[in-house]
């Protein structure tokens, strides 16, 4: 789906909405230019008036086939078979299921029915992070395990709903695409070829936050909401998160980080002192799958992950990965490249 596809479907259902063009000009702002729903914005479950109920089922049985479609293709990369994973961690937020994507994934991938799971399912675009910080701490406790991880989000079916007309929804409307990704962590790796090798994890709960960013429930569906402080959240987790770094007086050379919008990632810079520019900077493969992809949810950061790969640093080069999530937290892993 294009910006210019969903501004028009805004114009089609708000045209006398005051201020609407301003307010789409706030949206064009995301810098996003294209985003993948599972189904086609005319779906009675992303623009039309489906109820909570259908747009619910909707969401959880796509984000369950991408789950499954991402986490094969993360073991084949791997070289593992479904047997070799020791413990899962799942993180899924757009849609309510019981079970969910951890015992779901366990019959449709063939895990084994002793595989640890670690399943998560308020973290919102934190997931990704989240979910290697919950791995790292797998393999502490359990030494030589294969850890998979595995974040899914349907933010159409979820949030994309014309019941919302504030210049926040309008702005998630644009920002907002589905996507998910899959990834294994183990201290003994099958594959041949790079790695990012953790050596520290940090989490972080912002004081008084809760309201920032949060979920809201009604009967047409599930809302996203945020607050006036929220844009400036990253700044007021930046003294926790300089005192976490500060031990390891090593310079980042690079950065992986949830492209949750321009504001976040041009704080993230200016606060690491990573270079900003979008095309080239440290930042650039962040500000790439935003562009791409839009903000994916859990699944973002770790697609930033994947381009990382794609274009590696340099061997032994020191990075961080981090992602931020509702009301907010932070979730970071840092460590170096291995070539």
């Amino acid at each position: 789906m294009t910006t210019d596809e969903i501004c028009s479907d805004i114009r089609r259902v708000h045209g006398d909405l005051p201020r609407l063009e301003a307010m789409l000009r706030v949206a064009r702002a995301t810098t996003v230019r294209t985003r993948h729903f599972t189904r086609p914005l005319t779906a009675p479950t992303v623009a039309g008036n489906a109820l909570v109920e259908e747009r619910n089922k909707a969401a959880y049985d796509d984000a369950l086939g991408l789950a499954a479609e991402a986490a094969r293709r993360a073991l084949a990369q791997a070289r593992l078979r479904p047997g070799d994973i020791d413990a899962i961690v799942t993180s899924h937020t757009t849609s309510w299921s019981v079970p969910s994507l951890d015992v779901h994934l366990v019959a449709e991938l063939g895990l084994r029915s002793d595989v640890r799971r670690h399943p998560m399912g308020t973290v919102g675009c934190a997931g990704g992070a989240q979910g290697l910080v919950r791995a790292h701490q797998d393999l502490v406790a359990h030494p030589g395990a294969n850890v998979l991880v595995v974040a899914s989000e349907c933010l159409s079916a979820a949030t994309y709903n014309h019941e919302d007309t504030s210049l926040e929804s309008m702005v998630y409307k644009v920002l907002f695409g589905d996507g998910a990704a899959a990834t294994v962590v183990t201290a003994r790796p099958a594959w041949a070829g790079p790695s990012f090798v953790v050596e520290d994890t940090f989490e972080y709960v912002l004081p008084d936050s809760a309201d920032r960013y949060r979920g809201r429930l009604s009967g047409a569906g599930l809302h996203f909401d945020s607050t006036r402080a929220a844009a400036a959240s990253f700044n007021d987790c930046l003294p926790a998160l300089r005192e976490w770094l500060t031990p390891d007086a090593r310079p980042l050379d690079f950065a992986v980080v949830h492209p949750g919008g321009p504001r976040i990632l041009d704080d993230t810079a200016a606060g690491l002192k990573l270079d900003g520019e979008r095309e080239g900077g440290a930042l650039r493969h962040a500000w790439d799958s935003l562009a791409r992809n839009g903000n994916l949810g859990g699944s973002a950061v770790l697609d930033v992950l994947s381009r990382t790969f794609a274009q590696p640093p340099a061997a032994d080069a020191a990075g961080l990965i981090m992602a931020f999530g509702p009301g907010f937290v932070l979730a970071a892993a840092r460590g170096h490249w291995s070539d």
